[in-house]
């Protein structure tokens, strides 16, 4: 079946590309955490088994670092499945655009200890994912 692009597509296709990219950003407060805790090269062999230096924020961010794959598998296909079925709607549109901006604040918030913001984030990135399945799935019914 090929993929209906909508007026939508950009912005699934930018949060598809911001999500990946979030990840990757993932690791500057895991890497400065490291660096805090002494990094060397011989830590390469081995580079989860340093948690226990690291400061409890670099605990923190590599945390985050870790759910932010997590988040990452459920986000990419879902913006996957509203490209493929041509998903059109504002809600596509809001989620595809607010689940990397919140993802970023979830980061942020894990590092900094703010359990509260952190939650907040992590819930509403989450109601984005599953936003954008639920479109997805209405533009596959209404074919």
């Amino acid at each position: 079946m090929p993929s209906v692009l909508t007026a939508a597509a950009p912005a699934l296709a930018w949060s598809l590309l911001l999500s990946g990219a979030v990840v990757i950003l993932s690791l500057v407060p895991l890497g400065a955490g490291r660096a805090s805790a002494d990094f060397t090269p011989a830590d390469l062999a081995a580079p989860r088994a340093m948690f226990d230096r690291l400061p409890a924020w670099g605990q923190r961010a590599s945390w985050a670092h870790q759910n932010s794959f997590e988040a990452f598998t459920l986000h990419a296909p879902a913006c996957l499945l509203c490209l493929q079925a041509g998903a059109a709607g504002s809600v596509a549109l809001v989620a595809a655009w607010l689940q990397p901006a919140l993802r970023l604040l979830y980061i942020a918030a894990y590092v900094a200890d703010q359990p509260l913001l952190r939650s907040l984030c992590w819930a509403g990135a989450l109601l984005c994912t599953a936003a954008l399945y639920v479109e997805g799935l209405r533009a596959v019914l209404a074919g």
